[in-house]
């Protein structure tokens, strides 16, 4: 399975109940973070997301807005008692900026906080089921875009021939993975009899901020699910481009250049009560385009 849960889709100030940039994905039984922005933990409780099942956090930029929760965070994972290994990605200076929070508070973690400075275009975590990519975006400052991609997707156990096989249920997890089963009395069961062939592998692009860039069609081409920002409706173009933000308008065509085939959009200006308009303009350019809401888990199918 891959999903996005959305914590937070405002840009830079909290407004309207909307919270600044956090997003969990779910890529079958791991759990990343992408981008921490303030209350990021609160929203966390709020829908019970496990800290613990967290071991990769990627951060997309230094504006305020999309780390602003990092140091609460992790230093709530110490006192919570977190001992194993923490992996963060981000721009060089991130580490100076936690090394210093960490230091002025004489804070020591109980776990080991690895940091992973982004500097190229390159797969940044792999095993045999899935890969997460970086990907340079077009912003004010550094600014960094992930791709999740599933390798290999898990197989659809089919529990009833499984038990009439005599595979008791505390396998069928290892039965997804392709495993066969041993009987006691030394009778191999074939995977391929009782699961199902595994569905196409799943892929989702997370783009953070940026301005109007058709190159960015080319990085998350044909990817089954785009984040992108919608700072600003269509109007304010102008505005937008000033900002190295987008529009609805842009962050839709980048959709359509890409050849993806859902968009989520957030990042909303909190000059904006309402999100209605942000959905309707982007649908007439990308029909297959949802707001990204918070607590609302995106399935990527």
């Amino acid at each position: 399975m891959l999903a996005v849960t959305i914590l937070g889709n405002n840009s830079a100030i909290p407004a309207f109940d909307r919270h600044p940039t956090a997003q969990v994905i779910t890529l079958d039984d791991h759990l990343f973070l992408v981008d921490c922005g303030e209350g990021t933990q609160t929203q966390m409780n709020k829908y019970k997301i496990r800290r613990s099942r967290i071991n990769h956090i990627f951060i997309s930029h230094l504006h305020g807005d999309h780390y602003f929760g990092l140091i609460g965070l992790i230093t709530s994972m110490g006192l919570l008692g977190r001992h194993q290994d923490l992996n963060l990605y981000g721009p060089a200076s991130l580490k100076d900026i936690f090394d210093l929070q960490l230091q002025v508070a004489d804070t020591q973690l109980p776990y080991n906080l690895i940091f992973h400075r982004l500097e190229e275009e390159t797969v940044l975590v792999k095993d045999n089921r899935f890969q997460v990519e970086a990907f340079r975006v077009s912003h004010r400052i550094e600014c960094w875009g992930f791709i999740f991609r599933q390798i290999r997707p898990p197989r659809k156990v089919n529990p009833e021939k499984a038990r009439l096989a005599g595979v008791p249920s505390s396998f069928f997890d290892r039965l997804k993975w392709g495993e066969n089963y041993e009987t006691q009395g030394g009778l191999l069961i074939q995977n391929a009899g009782i699961t199902d062939p595994a569905p196409r592998p799943k892929s989702y692009a997370y783009s953070a901020d940026t301005v109007f860039d058709p190159q960015l069609a080319v990085k998350v081409q044909g990817v089954d699910l785009l984040y992108h920002e919608t700072t600003y409706l269509k109007d304010l173009e102008e505005r937008a481009t000033k900002r190295f933000h987008c529009t609805t308008v842009q962050a839709a065509t980048i959709a359509q250049m890409a050849g993806v085939r859902r968009l989520l959009i957030g990042h909303f200006s909190s000059k904006y009560d309402r999100l209605d308009d942000f959905e309707t303009e982007a649908r007439a350019v990308f029909p297959e385009t949802n707001l990204a809401l918070e607590g609302v888990t995106y399935l990527v199918t």
